[in-house]
Parts: C-alpha cells; sequence; structure tokens
C-alpha cells in the first residue's frame, strides 16, 4: 500500500512542478524586472504563445530543460506557420522564453522540496497512527 501512496505522491509532485513552472513563467513576463515595459509592448499572439507554452509546461510528465526547450521550440514553429507576427518578433520571444529556465527550475526545485517536506510529515503521522491501532 506504501508503494501506490509513493507513486500517486510522486505524480502529484510531478504536475504540481509543472503547473508552479507554468505560473513562475507567465508571472516573471508579466512583473518581471522588464514588465512594465513588457505588458506595454505586448501583444495578444505573445500572450497567447506563452499560455502555449504553459499549457504544455502543465501537460508535461516531467520538466527538464531539453523538454522545455523543446516545448518552446514546438510552439515557436506552430507561431512561424501561422503568420501571427513576424519572424524576428517570434525568435525574440522564443529566445527570451529559454533564458528563464533556470529561474523557474529554481522555484520548481524549491516548490518541490515543500511538498518532500510535507508528504515525510503525512507518512510520519500515518506511521505513528498505525503503529497505535497496532
Amino acid at each position: 500500500m506504501p508503494t501506490k501512496m509513493n507513486k500517486s505522491a510522486a505524480v502529484k509532485l510531478a504536475v504540481l512542478g509543472a503547473s508552479l513552472a507554468g505560473v513562475a513563467a507567465t508571472a516573471y513576463f508579466v512583473f518581471g524586472p522588464r514588465g512594465k515595459k513588457t505588458r506595454a509592448h505586448a501583444k495578444a499572439w505573445a500572450i497567447k504563445m506563452k499560455g502555449e507554452v504553459v499549457e504544455k509546461l502543465e501537460a508535461a510528465k516531467e520538466i527538464t530543460e531539453p523538454i522545455y526547450l523543446e516545448i518552446i521550440d514546438a510552439v515557436t514553429k506552430e507561431y512561424k506557420k501561422s503568420k501571427k507576427a513576424t519572424q524576428p518578433e517570434i525568435e525574440a520571444l522564443a529566445v527570451d522564453l529559454k533564458k528563464h529556465w533556470r529561474t523557474m527550475s529554481k522555484l520548481a526545485i524549491a516548490a518541490k522540496a515543500d511538498l518532500a517536506k510535507d508528504a515525510a510529515r503525512v507518512a510520519k503521522t500515518v506511521k505513528k497512527a498505525v503503529a497505535r491501532k497496532a
């Protein structure tokens, strides 16, 4: 039974990490050091492109740097085909998104550590409860 709990916790942890990475990316672009300038010059296609990146990050089971870069490349390729913006604009946004891997990974690692601590506390409480019943 504890094995299923561990697998379930791992899946929840991966999903939460991916969600946090997506939220962190969005927040960084909107509220980061160049956030005011970014908001002033943001276009609908750029916001949609970032949103698609976030959706794909949330859907990914595991997020590593190669997977993160691959997701950005895939979304960039779609936007180049759709002609929603000029090639240089799309490339510039893709480069900017790729630069933020370290920031997002640090946030996800911190969240993962917090979840691991919480899971350890829950496991300890369950063990105590089981020991009392036995």
